[in-house]
């Protein structure tokens, strides 16, 4: 099918996405459409834009007595059964690299896209680094599947509250032992367990009480507008929102500076495509989007709409 296309106005991004991007009618149609839903799903690759590693390279390897464990091995349940001042001076570590960080453009687009959408946008995102939050996105509208390394819970499940890390222990450096008075601080105020990262780790299983699997299910079933940023499905549930999209004929768009699984995916929808770059100049041009055809629709009397 032949689209044409519209022109979006990039004077605020780079050269590269002025003068190469465009979107076709049926996203910008989906966008204007006040009965349309808008889901955006961002992985670790809009992160990497704010310098934060992947930390399952070279950055991410940890040093228990004297074996060397892989990410994969140290951010599990059952690691941190067995050693959990070990994994709690890891996520300590990569909580000060998180906090070093800020949000960049695109997830600043991401807000403002939110706030023109409203109640028809949803972020579901696998980043734990709360950059998204920090730019303006609402925890109404954020599924953080992954959880949010700001944030702890009781590791006997006593309760279901989380609780906001002491700012006491956000300043630690990379192998930095904790004190006395750091694992009075990681310790639940009601029964005195161990807290642990509110996190998803490897061996666990996505819920909806604290991951928002059955609401994230739900939303990719009724989007009409799938934007993927920076992920390419290594873990379950992005994969299942993808395919729900898939199966709802939803136009899908991928933007990664790789081609990967959801590449093909993104071709292949109605009206949909795949951008290979980074994703804060197209997250722009999208919010620009957004912004232009709201102020349009905001001019039209209820007759012209």
């Amino acid at each position: 099918m032949l689209f044409a296309v519209r022109k979006v106005n990039f004077s605020s991004v780079g050269s590269a996405a002025r003068s190469s991007l465009i979107f076709s009618p049926t996203i910008t149609s989906i966008l204007k459409d006040p009965a349309t839903r808008v889901t955006v799903l961002t992985g670790a690759g809009i992160s990497a834009e704010s310098g934060i590693p992947t930390f399952r390279g070279p950055e991410g390897y940890w040093t228990i007595g004297s074996n060397v464990y892989m990410p994969e091995d140290v951010a599990t349940l059952a690691m941190f059964k067995q050693h959990p001042r070990e994994v709690w001076e890891w996520y300590l570590y990569r909580l000060g690299v998180c906090l070093h960080a800020r949000p960049n453009a695109g997830h600043h687009a991401l807000a403002e896209m939110e706030k023109l959408l409203a109640d028809r946008f949803t972020l579901i995102t696998q980043n734990i680094d709360n950059l998204h939050i920090r730019a303006g996105n609402s925890l109404q509208r954020t599924f953080q599947i992954h959880g949010n390394i700001h944030f702890t819970r009781c590791s006997h499940a006593c309760s279901a509250a989380l609780q906001r890390l002491d700012r006491k222990l956000t300043l630690k450096r990379k192998q930095k032992q904790l004190t006395e008075n750091d694992l009075r601080l990681l310790r639940c105020p009601y029964c005195d367990a161990w807290l642990r990262p509110h996190v998803l780790w490897f061996d666990e299983c996505y819920d909806e009480t604290h991951f928002r699997f059955e609401s994230s299910i739900k939303i990719a079933a009724q989007t009409d507008l799938l934007i993927i940023v920076g992920t390419s499905g290594a873990t379950a549930l992005p994969n299942h929102v993808v395919s729900l999209a898939r199966q709802y004929q939803s136009t899908i768009i991928d933007i990664n500076p790789e081609e990967n699984p959801f590449s093909a995916s993104a071709r292949s929808s109605p009206g949909g495509m795949f951008i290979k770059q980074a994703s804060s100049g197209v997250l722009t041009a999208l919010a620009e989007c957004c912004r232009t055809l709201h102020a349009h629709i905001g001019t039209k009397g209820p007759s012209d709409q």
